[in-house]
């Protein structure tokens, strides 16, 4: 039997190709949309859910038969923040259906003790945390709420995220930004290695091209 991903954000810019990337590596997917995508019906592996990510039912019918959760929900910077309160309700559903892998992403400027970044990614994380204050202290929470959880995940640092810019290799850090930029394409191809890859858990790695 195939393993089954439940994917929330696969159709924002950082997941934009995760449902037919986790197909391509065999993996079948039940993907949260708000409005049903005609790209995505004809895929037999791709189960749409159509709903609210802020929706208990709506989280509970997108989570059942499945053995790992990938979290990429984005929002406009000025949006009121839903990361927090999202993530603590696909946490408390994990836990009730027994699933423990879950893969996240968050941004590059959210600062980790131990962390050794360059000057230069020192000030724009400084410059992020005034202009979007309010996001920043949220993206915090929900990091708190995953180290609490008991739970297999990983948190994705990214940098500027580019639609269209064809695969390219991947740099890894686990205290530093390796570069400013990073294609779709390859923040899907990280996300679903890393589901059945144990190095990263209870971590936070940067991720760039």
């Amino acid at each position: 039997m195939k393993n089954t991903i439940a994917i929330i954000g696969g159709t924002g810019r950082a997941g934009k190709f995760l449902a037919k990337s986790a197909v391509k590596k065999g993996y079948s997917v039940r993907m949260l949309v708000r409005t049903p995508k005609k790209s995505l019906l004809d895929d037999p592996n791709i189960t749409l859910i159509q709903g609210d990510a802020r929706n208990p039912d709506t989280i509970l019918s997108l989570l059942s038969g499945c053995h790992a959760v990938i979290n990429t929900f984005g929002q406009p910077n000025k949006a009121v923040p839903l990361y927090s309160e999202i993530t603590a309700l696909v946490i408390q559903t994990m836990k009730e259906l027994e699933i423990r892998r879950y893969v996240g992403v968050t941004g590059g400027s959210l600062d980790i003790e131990g962390d050794k970044k360059s000057i230069l990614n020192k000030v724009g994380a400084s410059v992020f945390r005034i202009l979007y204050a309010e996001m920043m202290e949220d993206k915090r929470k929900e990091l708190q709420l995953l180290r609490k959880s008991k739970l297999d995940w990983t948190l994705i640092r990214l940098p500027f995220v580019k639609e269209n810019k064809k695969s390219q290799a991947i740099k890894e850090d686990e205290f530093d930004m390796p570069g400013f930029k990073i294609s779709s394409r390859d923040i899907a191809r990280f996300i679903i290695e890393q589901i059945h890859n144990p190095s990263y858990i209870g971590k936070t790695p940067f991720i760039a091209n």
